[in-house]
């Protein structure tokens, strides 16, 4: 085997992952052209066209998914013999790759992420934010990060980040011209900011109180996919938004919003970092999940939609 060819497999891997040559650069640490130039060679020794490539996007041709279907175990076996190499190093090292909903990154990783990094310094870490359900075994990921309900029954879940609670807020000025919902029901009359998958199903609000529990198709004018940007129109008195409690605690206490109906907003078990139970496990997954069950770093974060 060439020198070069393990490398420039190793390439093509990354950019038939990410579907992208900047951003597999950027998970193999190489510029968008070292990428670009590794697929090149590769393409002219094989004489075959790896990809189909535009303006706007990189797909595989017939050619590079049969190549793809080929590589996989060998790639994954060569991962795997490198891996065991962590064995004889006294502390775990390598790349852990997790997939998460952006809130979840948002909420967690502030106050997990520096101190994993304090106690494992070898270890890289890479999260990607996306709220679209994925495949993370196909897409190259070492773990995932999603509410239990919405976690493959082939995964081992681990719980992280506490209870999950929601709640539904708007700016004083909006309740003082349009009155505060006294029951869940009552919101049919207000204008709701609405949060819409990416799959394209709009988050039909829940609400328990007791037996009863309540899934409301909202209506309203506004609809986002960032709950980011649902609590920003909220501040500026478009409507009502059901969030998480983390994400507008302190714009609650600050008088900025205020809270409706939380006797209507019970707390309930939250994210679950899941990953293969038949995969061979990493020293950096592994660390990673013993880190998760320390519950001394554990935050209070609260509910928030599930992910479709």
């Amino acid at each position: 085997m060439r020198p070069d060819n393990l490398s420039h497999l190793a390439a093509f891997a990354a950019v038939a992952r990410h579907a992208s040559f900047r951003k597999a650069g950027a998970e193999l640490t190489l510029s968008t052209s070292a990428i670009s130039y590794a697929i090149r060679g590769l393409e002219e020794r094989l004489g075959v066209t790896l990809f189909h490539r535009t303006t706007r996007s990189v797909s595989l041709t017939e050619a590079g998914q049969r190549l793809l279907e080929r590589l996989q175990p060998a790639l994954t076996d060569v991962n795997e013999a490198l891996e065991e190499m962590n064995n004889f190093r006294a502390t775990p090292a390598g790349t852990l790759r997790i997939n998460m909903p952006r809130v979840t990154a948002q909420l967690l990783l502030p106050e997990l992420l520096p101190r994993f990094l304090a106690t494992y310094p070898d270890i890289h870490f890479e999260a990607v934010d996306n709220d679209s359900l994925v495949d993370i075994v196909a897409l190259g990921f070492d773990a995932g990060i999603r509410f239990l309900e919405a976690v493959p029954e082939d995964m081992i879940a681990v719980p992280i980040g506490g209870e999950q609670r929601g709640a539904c807020v708007a700016s004083p000025e909006y309740f003082a011209t349009h009155g505060m919902p006294k029951h869940p029901n009552d919101l049919f009359q207000h204008d709701c900011i609405r949060f819409r998958f990416p799959s394209g199903r709009l988050y039909k609000w829940e609400f328990e109180q007791g037996a009863t529990k309540l899934d409301l198709d909202v209506r309203g004018r506004v609809t986002f996919g960032d709950f980011r940007l649902s609590v920003e129109a909220a501040l500026t008195g478009i409507g009502v938004t059901l969030v998480l409690e983390d994400q507008v605690a302190d714009l609650v206490r600050e008088g900025k919003l205020v809270r409706v109906l939380e006797d209507w907003c019970p707390p309930y078990p939250g994210f679950m970092l899941y990953y293969p139970r038949q995969r061979r496990v990493t020293s950096a997954l592994r660390a990673f999940v013993e880190f998760v069950r320390d519950a001394r770093w554990t935050v209070a974060t609260a509910r928030a939609p599930g992910v479709s």
